[in-house]
């Protein structure tokens, strides 16, 4: 049915998607089992379809076309015909309308409705049998967009892994109540960019902004009739559009400005992304894209019975990174956001779902061997969730060289070391020092660990000192939903309360943990509006929830009004210490012939921990003295990097402790930087310690001391 006066020429097979090139727009797409494809033209407001133009040409199982009278804004989808036998894996059905797995555009939502999925819904065999009714009314259409954007003198800013310091927020929920946005700009990444919004992030100190996921996804059907959505996003319709529901104007160029906005501060934009499963579900779900155009090939389906996914996801199927046209989509996917949209690295979503080449997971899958040989993704920052929901999937400690990882080990232990529990201070000690019992034997660094005490995934920080027991009930699931081991502490009472004491107690507990956070070696990840007391009312699984429960609220209460000084002050602290963000883990042994050793673990009597000590099931204190002269590091000119001597002091027990300090060096004036007894800081007569003089340690309080002796060099810089 091609209209007479469309002209089609043969094109070419690469690149995949549709490409404008100035002239006309090539379209390809790969299948490896569709017998016939079929390219839809759209109206402009995607309702009507117009044309249905015949892939004729094929080329190493890519069929494509070219139009040259087609133009950058065109709406497209596929039909494509081939055998619909699910015991097979072969689902094809020409009635769906399908996107384009290379779109780098979406234009419209989903519209919920049976048609969507490629078999009857409640059919007495389910899933076997094909679907007649056509789906495109309720599809989303692929654009055709024009890729050119002045990037003028746009440069990544190449934080250094060690200086890095990561902002975990959601795009929508970040600005969606900020009151110095424009309402039109809110929730969007136009308002991300706005002059209040950076000067917020600088004035903060962070140099990384993590989005939750922004590729275009699919709120699920059973959460749109709840009237709820699927806020987080971890539910992908394609890897290269931005999805447009967070654009105010329109065009994914407002995603490049947002880039170039926050580059120009100096802030890096790394993406939460999810390869690992797509929005189309189990062998029930909808076909949308991958299912109708080669399920056979971009899904794990099971050996014996391929009606059925793999699902090492938690969400229904597995992408099938074994064959090497799934490989190159997402490889292709990855060098896009950063040569075309200038993004500065990835966090991948359950990223042990990735390396499994059979079933096992294997740390030198083809995904990791092609992403450290490729020249432009091994040059930015790779981060990984190391775990999925699979049997072996949690492999904290055991990705490669190159990657770093969210740590679930110092999550854990130092959130249960806060809530008092015994026998912890060996395992807290290895999460100060940047966890060397996971990193060091590998060749990794300290910056190996991502460290976290609160995520998007869990409690807030305000919650996680507010409830014992989660509280989602807002979810429509019955509270069955979300994590219920949460090692958090209510400080006495479940959720809010008039006690000063118990809101004073949390407060104090609060500044444990970020405390501990900014000042243990690692990269530092803050969950956006931690630092400012939000809350999500106890719901530890909001990811429905697209809401004031889970949108940053921008007014401060008095608690909110001193965390947050309290957290750019710790900030400011780690950037100006090179001690706090060392490049090589501490050797715990006299360097260089010195006579104090780098790294020393304090009793509160003062003398150094012998081997027993680490074993004391009842004790919650800990000291640790840092030598600020022994680096064996230098700066990218080759000068000695220096700081000063520190002493971190620790007591989660309820009782204060006196805590005598070392004798040596000797004749040390030690001054308090840190104490998280005080809000505010203490007065100046409570700053001045010497050697062996004993330190009032509070009942759950954290300590930072410095060699006022020997301050640290007057640039903050740290070199010699």
């Amino acid at each position: 049915m091609t209209h007479p006066n469309w002209a089609v020429w043969p094109g070419s097979p690469y690149p995949l998607g549709a490409t404008w090139d100035g002239e006309g727009v090539n379209f390809a797409l790969f299948s490896e089992h569709a017998e016939k494809v079929e390219l839809c033209i759209f109206s402009a407001t995607g309702r009507r379809e117009l044309e249905r133009i015949g892939m004729r040409w094929q080329t190493d199982q890519v069929f494509h076309c070219y139009l040259p009278e087609a133009r950058p804004g065109l709406l497209y989808g596929y039909r494509v015909h081939g055998p619909y036998d699910p015991a097979a894996g072969h689902r094809f059905n020409p009635h769906k309308l399908l996107l384009d797995p290379y779109a780098k555009a979406f234009h419209g939502q989903v519209k919920w409705s049976d048609a969507l999925f490629g078999y009857p819904i409640g059919a007495e065999q389910e899933d076997l049998e094909p679907d007649g009714r056509d789906s495109a009314p309720g599809m989303p259409k692929s654009q055709v967009i024009d890729t050119a954007f002045t990037w003028g003198n746009d440069a990544p800013p190449r934080t250094p892994w060690h200086e890095t310091v990561i902002y975990e927020l959601h795009v929508k929920g970040f600005t969606a109540r900020h009151p110095q946005v424009h309402p039109a700009l809110r929730g969007t990444y136009a308002g991300l960019a706005t002059a209040p919004v950076i000067a917020y992030l600088q004035r903060l100190g962070v140099t990384a902004v993590e989005l939750m996921p922004v590729h275009a996804f699919l709120d699920d059907r059973h959460l749109v009739e709840k009237g709820l959505r699927n806020y987080w996003g971890y539910n992908s319709m394609g890897f290269f559009a931005p999805d447009m529901r967070y654009c105010a104007s329109g065009h994914v160029n407002e995603f490049k400005t947002m880039v170039k906005t926050l580059h120009s501060a100096g802030i890096e934009v790394i993406l939460d992304v999810v390869y690992n499963h797509t929005a189309e579900g189990n062998h029930l779900g909808p076909t949308l894209s991958f299912r109708g155009i080669d399920n056979n090939a971009y899904y794990r389906l099971v050996h014996d019975d391929r009606r059925y996914y793999m699902d090492y996801t938690g969400c229904g199927n597995t992408l099938n990174m074994q064959h090497p046209r799934v490989l190159q989509l997402i490889m292709e996917s990855l060098r896009y956001w950063v040569q075309e949209m200038h993004v500065d690295g990835f966090r991948f979503d359950l990223a042990s779902a990735l390396a499994r080449e059979l079933h096992e997971v294997d740390r030198l899958g083809a995904f990791f061997d092609i992403i450290h040989q490729d020249p432009v993704l091994s040059q930015v920052k790779l981060i990984a969730e190391p775990w999925d929901l699979g049997e072996g999937g949690y492999q904290v400690g055991n990705f490669p060289v190159g990657w770093t990882e969210w740590n679930g080990r110092y999550r854990d232990t130092v959130r249960a070391y806060w809530k008092g529990e015994p026998g912890l201070v060996g395992d807290m000690a290895y999460r100060l020092t940047g966890s060397s019992d996971l990193y060091e034997s590998s060749g990794r660094r300290p910056y190996a660990s991502i460290n976290f005490v609160t995520c998007h995934d869990g409690f807030t920080l305000e919650d996680l000192v507010s409830y014992n027991e989660k509280h989602n009930e807002a979810n429509g699931e019955d509270n069955r939903d979300g994590e219920s081991h949460n090692l958090s502490w209510n400080c006495g009472e479940e959720g809010p309360t008039r006690s000063k004491h118990i809101m004073d107690l949390r407060a104090r507990q609060k500044r444990n943990l970020l405390a501990t956070l900014f000042l243990s070696q690692g990269i530092p990840m803050l969950l956006a509006g931690d630092e400012r007391g939000r809350t999500q009312q106890g719901n530890n699984n909001a990811y429905c929830q697209d809401n004031e429960l889970s949108w940053l609220d921008w007014d401060l209460d008095a608690y909110g009004r001193d965390l947050l000084p309290f957290t750019q002050y710790l900030i400011g602290l780690r950037r100006q210490h090179a001690a706090l963000r060392r490049r090589h883990f501490f050797q715990g042994r006299p360097i260089m012939g010195a006579g104090v050793k780098d790294l020393a673990w304090l009793r509160p009597d003062g003398e150094e921990m012998a081997e027993e000590d680490w074993g004391q099931g009842f004790a919650r204190s800990l000291g640790m003295f840092i030598a600020g002269d022994l680096f064996e590091e230098y700066d990218e000119r080759g000068r000695r990097v220096r700081d000063t001597d520190m002493i971190l002091l620790l007591n989660a027990d309820h009782d204060p402790i006196s805590f005598r300090l070392p004798a040596k060096p000797e004749r040390t004036r030690w001054e308090v930087l840190v104490d998280t007894v005080y809000p505010r800081g203490p007065r100046p007569d409570q700053r001045k310690f010497h050697s062996h003089e004993l330190y009032p340690l509070q009942g759950r309080s954290m300590v930072l001391l410095v060699n006022a002796s020997r301050p640290a060099p007057p640039t903050g810089n740290g070199i010699d």
